[in-house]
C-alpha cells in the first residue's frame, strides 16, 4: 500500500478560481477530470510524481451527493469552507482491506472528456466522513492513472495533519510512514490550535523549491 493522492474540495462556484490558483502555485496545469456519477461530483486532477496526483473535487446539485458517502463528505467539506479533504490509499488488492473492514468495496467512475473512463474500487469512506484524519482506500482496475503524463514536474514533500496519529495508524493498522515513503508527515494535536481533525496542509517540491499549499 502506498499514498495514491491527496484530495481538495471546492464549491461547484469556485472550483475554477481554486483549480487556477493551486496549479499555479504547484507550477502543474490540472485537466477536467469529468464527473463521478455515481457519487454526484466532479473533479480536476493534476499529475505529481512517485505516481501520485493531486484532485479538487466538489459536489453537484445531484441526488447521489447526498446518497453517498463520498459526495457525503464533499458536499460536507464544501459547506464548511472546502480546503483540503484527506488522503487515499493505493492498495494492489482491496479484498484484504474488505475482510479486515467486514464491508465490501464499491466500483467508482468519472468519464472524461476524451470519452475515456476511468474505473477503480474503493472502501473506507465512511470513516473519512466520521474524521478526514482517516484515508480510504483505492484499487485502479483501469490500467490508465491520472499521475501518468509526461507534464508531472512536482512532487509532496511534506503533509500538515491536525489529528491523533495513534488513532490514525490504529484505523490503518500500519505505520503511516510505511505508506508515504519518503514524505515526512507533520501531526498537530486539534487541541494546540483548535483544529478541526484532518489534512490541513501540503508541502509540495516544486522544482527544487518547497511550496506550502494550504
Amino acid at each position: 500500500m502506498r499514498l495514491d493522492h491527496v484530495s481538495y474540495v471546492a464549491s461547484h462556484d469556485q472550483i475554477s478560481d481554486v483549480v487556477n490558483r493551486i496549479g499555479s502555485q504547484i507550477g502543474t496545469a490540472f485537466v477536467d477530470g469529468g464527473i463521478h456519477p455515481k457519487f454526484g461530483t466532479r473533479n480536476f486532477t493534476a499529475p505529481l510524481l512517485n505516481g501520485q496526483y493531486i484532485e479538487i473535487v466538489c459536489p453537484l446539485d445531484h441526488p447521489a451527493t447526498d446518497a453517498t458517502p463520498f459526495g457525503q463528505a464533499v458536499r460536507k467539506k464544501a459547506e464548511e469552507g472546502g480546503g483540503w479533504m484527506t488522503w487515499v490509499i493505493r492498495t494492489e488488492d482491496i479484498t484484504k482491506i474488505e475482510t479486515k473492514l467486514n464491508r465490501i468495496a464499491i466500483i467508482g467512475n468519472r468519464k472524461l472528456p476524451n470519452g475515456s473512463e476511468l474505473e477503480w474500487k474503493q472502501l473506507g469512506v465512511l470513516a473519512t466522513l466520521e474524521d478526514f484524519t482517516n484515508p480510504f482506500y483505492v484499487e485502479w482496475i483501469s490500467d490508465i492513472h491520472p499521475s501518468e503524463t509526461p507534464n508531472a514536474v512536482t512532487s509532496i514533500s511534506k503533509i500538515f495533519m491536525s489529528g491523533e496519529k495513534n488513532k490514525v495508524e490504529y484505523w490503518l493498522g500500519v505505520d503511516s510512514k510505511t505508506l508515504l515513503g519518503g514524505i515526512e508527515i507533520n501531526w498537530t494535536t486539534k487541541n494546540e490550535e483548535l483544529l478541526t481533525p484532518g489534512l490541513i496542509g501540503i508541502e509540495f517540491n516544486v522544482k527544487g523549491s518547497k511550496v506550502h499549499v494550504t
